[in-house]
């Protein structure tokens, strides 16, 4: 019954199956008994985010290490508050396409292609409003900020339980140990004493 079982998952898994499946783990994830699952497993209710912080923004997931019922589904989805000017710095979603709608307010969003023959990258951008959509393509930079007078709010979905994401600024300037300083300095066309001083910097995760 579990070889079949198992099987079968890996070739069709759903939330369920991985519940029947009492010793396998899916993703990273245990598989929980089928007679423990709760309600509770396929619920989550989401607060607005703090935006009182450098960035003015808040990023709220929703996926798979927040809401067990998300497991193997191909789906999460995030809550995104600003506060007037707040950014949502440019970052990727190395296992997911993101798509979002605007809530409430207007922002400024946009995403830049991969490399391109010519040696350049395209930057794609919009302004939205209420109830506008943008795609973010799968492991593309993108990034939104709010310009309007006021707060604003989106809902991102994403296209896997766990898209992960990698903020550009931070993973470069802020990794631990850091990056040498030659190898950006040389990267970014600048000095070392340049690289040397965003290397000190705070560099917030509003996620």
């Amino acid at each position: 019954m579990l070889g079949s079982g198992y099987h079968f998952l890996r070739r069709f898994p759903t939330t369920l199956d991985c519940f029947r499946l009492q010793i396998v783990f899916v993703n990273g994830k245990f598989c929980k008994d089928p007679m423990l699952v709760v309600a509770e497993d396929f619920f989550k209710h989401v607060d607005a985010g703090n935006t009182t912080n450098k960035l003015g923004s808040k990023v709220t997931p929703v996926s798979v290490n927040e809401l067990f019922g998300l497991n193997t589904l191909g789906i999460s989805l995030a809550r995104i508050d600003f506060a007037p000017r707040g950014l949502n710095p440019p970052h990727i979603h190395p296992r997911g396409t993101e798509i979002v709608i605007v809530i409430e307010g207007t922002l400024h969003v946009g995403f830049v292609t991969s490399n391109q023959n010519n040696g350049q990258n395209r930057l794609f951008t919009k302004v939205l409003n209420k109830g506008d959509v943008f795609v973010f393509p799968i492991g593309l930079p993108h990034f939104q900020l709010n310009v309007g007078y006021g707060n604003a709010v989106a809902i991102a979905a994403l296209s896997s339980q766990n898209a992960g994401v990698i903020t550009i600024a931070n993973a470069v300037f802020g990794s631990t140990p850091p990056i040498s300083d030659e190898i950006l300095a040389k990267a970014f066309q600048i000095d070392k004493n340049t690289i040397d001083y965003l290397q000190k910097q705070f560099w917030y995760d509003n996620n």
